[in-house]
């Protein structure tokens, strides 16, 4: 069984040297469920499903000839696997491959999902784009209509529930869009760029309320995942949606973005893994 660990642990922060011969004893699972207590999430009751879309754009490794290798590689990590992987260990894991001869890109794969399944606790879905396939990646945005030219003011920059509201007389299905998203590090701080798009059915939400408690991550430290659960647990508790999905992509670090996705609607389906502009 793979140990989890806590965060002050992992390899944020730290100077390391990087291996380039396979190790996967490099991942650093964190138990999701310390975060998840502090917004009332019972381990045996997650009020949503989901899963963390990672794209991973330097992967490389030698064929048994020893020629390099590339491809993109997409990680689909459920949000209902007990731990979440560290980024930073993630990264250093995937460079591990850098002079490891394998022999077939099959191989690769198969090693990429049994480590990163052991990391998380749950099977994680592993796919690999070739450089044939490359030209095929195209770039858009998060669908739904954007509220950041909403002319508002802000002076508070912490996550803030109590702001938000809904009118329970106005029942709407609507997707909403920021690009404000901003949050930090949890262990060294580095700032943490992001969207996020919104879809319900119920009250209409605030929109200028709406914006404000995004823009309120500014100065939160949290990991991308925390925050899309602690942004889905405010709105479903201030707003009372009937339905909800939560979707943020990250601008890419190390190589790495991770865009989680979480819902409580039953006829939702993960989405695609695009990449914005910023991405």
């Amino acid at each position: 069984m793979t140990p989890t660990y806590t965060p002050e642990f992992s390899p944020l922060g730290k100077k390391v040297d990087y291996q380039d011969q396979y190790d996967n004893s490099l991942l650093f699972p964190i138990a999701r469920q310390q975060k998840r207590d502090e917004i009332g999430v019972a381990a045996n009751a997650l009020p949503f499903a989901g899963v963390d879309l990672w794209t991973g754009f330097e992967l490389s490794w030698l064929n048994a000839r020893g020629k390099p290798q590339v491809a993109i590689a997409t990680f689909r990590i459920p949000a209902d696997s007990p731990n979440l992987i560290e980024s930073k260990s993630f990264k250093l894991y995937l460079n591990s491959y850098n002079q490891t001869r394998i022999a077939s890109w099959e191989q690769v794969q198969a090693q990429l999902t049994m480590d990163l399944s052991n990391a998380a606790g749950g099977k994680v879905e592993v796919s690999l784009l070739s450089p044939a396939e490359f030209g095929r990646e195209q770039i858009s945005e998060l669908a739904g209509s954007s509220i950041d030219e909403l002319d508002i003011d802000v002076d508070s920059y912490a996550p803030c529930p109590q702001a938000l509201r809904a009118d329970a007389a106005n029942v709407v299905s609507e997707t909403l869009c920021s690009q404000l998203l901003k949050s930090n590090c949890l262990v060294t701080g580095q700032p943490d760029w992001g969207s996020v798009q919104i879809s319900y059915t119920g009250p209409r939400i605030d929109r200028e309320a709406l914006l404000r408690y995004l823009i309120g991550f500014r100065q939160h430290n949290e990991f991308h995942e925390q925050c899309v659960e602690r942004i889905f647990t405010d709105v479903l508790q201030a707003c009372a949606p009937q339905s909800l999905t939560v979707y943020a992509r990250y601008t890419r670090r190390g190589g790495l973005d991770i865009n989680p996705w979480r819902t409580n609607d039953a006829s939702a389906v993960p989405p695609a893994n695009i990449r914005t502009a910023r991405q």
